[in-house]
């Protein structure tokens, strides 16, 4: 829809992540008037990289503050909301379960409640993952797979859909729900993740590390392509019979082994020479987890511009920009 965000007034949560900066860096250009919440300032996100933080109105808090939340929304009178804020750390949430919950759990409510007494907010888009399905035998999980995860993270995350579904039930609020695969892209500053961990091992002529035996495979979907899946979701939302109350997933539908995409970050990066370090301490965890965009093609019009090497390829050489001149991360 062109033209369609123009002077729209838009709140996104997570301003300094992976996801939010290039969400915000689209909605400017196209004219939007964007609001960001910001927890911590992290000096190297994305956020400040790409100079958001002096195109757009940033709001200094926690999600988890439903005053803020909703003073926020209501003084600057938000249409549109992207909640992308969540503790997304695996192993953090295993760790600290109680602090993960708090992110994305209470956190998810907090938004929901508040965009519920703001009469301003036509459209809702709040980020699940595909860990919300938790372990199935049938694969790649589709829309109606049911949501049954054990792990303390994969619980977090269905509970924030569930909690989702419950607020467009019960008071009509105007959400959809986005489920990716293992997003990645330039500006993951998570180096503990497989994709930016093995890019900096590469560029440090290090041995990257693998946590697991290698063998687990996952989607891995590219940060721009979650771009245009979260604004067109959020476009379907005004439709009648659109996005409302659904959740969709969203994949470049290309499942890869751990080990299989270390091998193919090496080769891109011409240092093959470098033999991973297999630690294979990982448990718990799903040995195959990836997802059907089925419905977000049919449904919304979607689907994945970048092929997996493609949005490597534009990953390896953000980091090999972000890298130039230092050693190590700082």
């Amino acid at each position: 829809m062109s033209g369609y965000w123009e002077r729209r007034k838009v709140f996104v949560t997570g301003g300094t992540g992976l996801l939010g900066p290039w969400v915000m860096d689209r909605l400017v250009r196209e004219g939007a008037s964007v609001v960001a919440l910001i927890r911590d300032r992290v000096p190297f996100s994305n956020f400040y990289l790409m100079g958001l933080d002096g195109l757009v109105t940033s709001v200094h808090g926690d999600v988890t503050d439903p005053a803020l939340i909703e003073r926020s929304l209501n003084e600057y009178e938000i249409d549109t909301i992207f909640h992308l804020a969540a503790q997304a750390i695996v192993v953090t949430a295993n760790r600290s379960p109680v602090s993960t919950f708090e992110s994305n759990i209470r956190g998810t409510w907090c938004v929901l409640e508040a965009s519920r007494h703001c009469p301003w907010v036509k459209r809702i888009v709040v980020a699940s993952s595909d860990k919300a399905y938790g372990d199935h035998r049938e694969l790649p999980y589709r829309e109606e797979t049911p949501l049954r995860p054990t792990n303390f993270y994969d619980v977090s995350k269905a509970s924030a859909d569930l909690l989702t579904q419950a607020y467009h039930k019960n008071f009509g609020l105007p959400v959809a729900i986005a489920r990716c695969g293992n997003l990645y892209g330039g500006g993951d500053l998570n180096f503990n993740r497989i994709i930016p961990g093995t890019i900096e091992a590469a560029l440090l002529g290090k041995s990257p590390v693998i946590r697991s035996d290698g063998r687990y495979v996952r989607d891995y979907f590219y940060v721009l392509d979650a771009v245009e899946a979260y604004l067109l979701t959020a476009q379907s939302i005004d439709r009648p019979n659109g996005a409302a109350g659904q959740a969709f997933n969203f994949s470049n539908e290309e499942p890869l082994a751990v080990l299989e995409l270390v091998q193919r970050i090496l080769k891109r990066m011409k240092r093959e020479d470098l033999k991973p370090e297999i630690l294979a301490h990982a448990s718990g965890e799903i040995v195959e987890q990836y997802l059907s965009s089925k419905k977000s093609h049919e449904t919304l019009g979607w689907k994945a511009r970048y092929s997996l090497d493609e949005g490597l390829d534009e990953t390896i050489a953000w980091y090999r920009k972000f890298f130039s001149g230092r050693v190590g991360r700082q």
